[in-house]
């Protein structure tokens, strides 16, 4: 859906940049100048929302979210090309996986067409805060949550979905590749639970493991399957794949690992490039095994991982230029920065709707 309404706010200066001083950019919050929001009422469906200017939201202490958990959140990114363009990479995956995760939790969604609707203008209301070529990316995180006040059952009387931005640099830095643990005490997701999805209630569980391991000079923590204890499943915000000659594998999504829409596109990369990929369970031997291993995801990009340490045990893996994970993080970034041509059809280019040419 292309809503009239595109042109950006008065309020939203024509200078080419904000105020930022992007070569110190990390992975962290940094207040920009609009957002979105639209509201919908139970047994209602979500209508066109509105920009905002960017502000705290009011919302009661008794919410189904602040009480219940209600909530999932998506995160995606816009770039700036080299040659000046402004494009997002396949927001259609993330208002599916939106959908899919609102099935889950008992809410109504926007349509495919509402969200990336809703992301495109939270770009352009924002479009000086996104980094110059190189020096990062804008990162949008749409959200979904029940907003009205609920105390014991359904229904909730009210959700929101809300889009905000900020700008951000690379999310793991060493370039020397990440030196994981293994936790083997807590579970990050359990079957029939919620790990399939991007619920808001997965995270916050699982950051005194990660707050631990960082502490003891890891980068991150690569989680087992509550089931069995015995199989690999995926890092803290990141899924994980593993190289042994020509065959890469992947944790199977079984719902309690995430269908992250990186992990989807370099599935099919790496099979563009001829390896043999499967998609099944992934014991820790076979992990400890590999030649290679890497994460995937939004944030991650495409990231080598050195080494991962289980049982007080320390197992390396290749790096540098002429891994796998260096010619798919290559790959990726040229098509999402626009330096190759894009035959996947995976990106989606936006243009100032009060200049010729709108493309939304």
């Amino acid at each position: 859906m292309a809503p009239s309404a595109l042109s950006l706010p008065t309020s939203v200066s024509d200078e080419k940049y904000a105020n930022v001083k992007w070569e110190e950019l990390g992975f962290g919050f940094c207040r920009t100048d609009n957002m979105y929001v639209a509201k919908c009422k139970h047994g209602e469906s979500f209508q066109e929302g509105k920009i905002v200017p960017y502000a705290d939201l009011h919302i009661s202490p008794c919410s189904a979210v602040l009480n219940y958990g209600q909530g999932l959140y998506e995160g995606l990114k816009a770039y700036r090309t080299e040659d000046g363009r402004i494009v997002l990479f396949r927001p259609d995956q993330n208002a599916l996986r939106l959908q899919s995760g609102a099935n889950r939790l008992c809410m109504p969604y926007p349509t495919v067409d509402q969200f990336v609707s809703a992301v495109k203008q939270v770009v352009l209301a924002n479009k000086k805060w996104i980094p110059p070529p190189g020096r990062g990316t804008l990162y949008i995180r749409p959200i979904l949550f029940g907003s009205g006040p609920i105390l014991g059952s359904l229904p909730v009387p009210e959700y929101t979905f809300t889009v905000f931005a900020c700008p951000v640099g690379r999310y793991h830095k060493d370039n020397a590749g990440l030196n994981l643990k293994i936790e083997d005490k807590f579970r990050r997701a359990f079957p029939s639970g919620t790990g399939g999805v991007k619920s808001i209630t997965n995270y916050s569980p699982v950051w005194i493991t990660l707050a631990e391991a960082k502490a003891q000079g890891f980068s991150d923590v690569l989680f087992l399957d509550a089931a069995t204890g015995k199989n690999v499943e995926e890092l803290f915000a990141s899924n994980v794949f593993i190289v042994k000659g020509n065959v890469v594998s992947t944790p199977e999504i079984s719902g309690t690992i995430l269908p992250g829409v990186t992990r989807k596109s370099v599935i099919e990369l790496t099979g563009d490039f001829g390896y043999k990929v499967e998609e099944r369970v992934v014991p820790v031997e076979d992990l400890l095994d590999a030649e290679e291993v890497f994460c995937t995801g939004t944030a991650a990009i495409v990231t080598t991982i050195a080494s991962v340490t289980f049982k007080e045990k320390k197992t390396e893996f290749q790096t540098g230029d002429k891994t796998l994970a260096a010619k798919l993080f290559a790959t990726l970034t040229d098509i999402q920065m626009g330096r190759v041509e894009d035959k996947k059809g995976w990106i989606v280019e936006l243009t100032d709707a009060t200049k010729p040419g709108l493309k939304l």
